[in-house]
């Protein structure tokens, strides 16, 4: 699903009522969160965390002209997704996930 706006800030301020406090708050501390030099960019139509080509020249090896996609966050349907490509990569970090997820979340 495309999100609602070509920039960062169009999709922020396109949101739904009803989500746009929980999504523009979730967003903060992503971008306060972010490693040095990753930042808030449109990615995949929609508003991805990205290492760009300042940081890792080579781009994504799928289409080299996009920056590397690091995470990405989404208002859709019925909810707010978030999408980090990197958990299943560190065992410890996806145990965490696995075991902090069902806390949070009404999903099945």
């Amino acid at each position: 699903m495309k999100a609602s706006g070509n920039t960062v800030e169009e999709i922020l301020t396109n949101l739904p009522e009803d989500r746009a406090e929980a999504f523009n708050n979730l967003h903060n501390v992503i971008v306060k969160n972010l490693p040095q030099g990753f930042e808030a960019a449109i990615s995949y139509g929609g508003l991805g965390y990205v290492v760009p080509h300042t940081v890792y020249p080579a781009g994504y090896h799928c289409k080299p002209i996009e920056p590397l996609p690091f995470a990405g966050l989404a208002s859709q349907k019925n909810s707010i997704n978030f999408y980090h490509m990197g958990i299943y990569s560190d065992p410890e970090l996806l145990d965490w996930f696995v075991a902090e997820y069902p806390k949070h979340s009404n999903a099945r």
